[in-house]
């Protein structure tokens, strides 16, 4: 069952978040969650398979959060950070809460004004797990794996994002140098190939081992 996350499951993964800016004027902030706890979430689905995935209410009790950053596509300029409390981030009932203060930089109050306007209306974060659990079920002639994050052991940034991976992210707080837009939306086309390629290795190793089991 392992085999057939790991395209999923290895290294730094990224998910999608909600923020709004605050209400008061020139406040500079923007709030929001980072996830909600125990709700699914479709990561994958087609015709024969969809996975779907959750984080366990318990999943940030042990996860290091000392210096998590505020950034722009996952990279370059910092804009806010927990360990000069500019960044704070708060595991509640509901998810994990995040707030941040962007005004204390001036291209930091700009991308404020730029989230403000609706010019950037995604983000994303990104984090390590450290153990999950992964539940197989099959419905007519389609299998339903759903994965549980049990534990998540660094949470590495929440970054403002021009084309997340999942279009279905927003938040309510863009805009660097044209030149800088350009080369990250050449880098964003780059990473979505390489996106492309894993998902298609994902789904020849579940034909592998759907034929494997057609034989038996």
């Amino acid at each position: 069952m392992g085999d057939i996350m790991d395209k999923i499951s290895k290294g730094r993964e990224y998910r999608r978040i909600n923020l709004e800016p605050s209400a008061e004027a020139n406040s500079y902030r923007v709030k929001g969650y980072a996830n909600t706890f125990s709700q699914a979430y479709t990561l994958w689905d087609d015709e024969r398979m969809r996975i779907d995935e959750m984080v366990d209410p318990h999943a940030f009790d042990e996860c290091d959060m000392t210096d998590v950053i505020f950034q722009y596509d996952h990279e370059g300029r910092v804009f806010a950070r927990t360990s000069n409390d500019t960044l704070t981030l708060t595991p509640d009932q509901h998810g994990l809460h995040i707030e941040a203060y962007l005004g204390g930089t001036e291209i930091g109050r700009n991308l404020f004004e730029e989230i403000k306007g609706g010019y950037t209306s995604k983000m994303s974060y990104g984090y390590h797990v450290k153990a999950d659990e992964i539940r197989e079920e099959h419905v007519d002639d389609k299998t339903i794996y759903t994965r549980t994050i049990k534990s998540i052991d660094k949470l590495y940034d929440v970054s403002a994002v021009s084309r997340p991976a999942n279009d279905g992210t927003e938040i309510s707080a863009r805009s660097l140098k044209d030149g800088e837009i350009a080369r990250l939306e050449a880098e964003r086309l780059l990473k979505a190939e390489e996106k492309r390629k894993a998902i298609d290795e994902l789904k020849n190793k579940i034909d592998k081992i759907t034929r494997k089991g057609e034989k038996r």
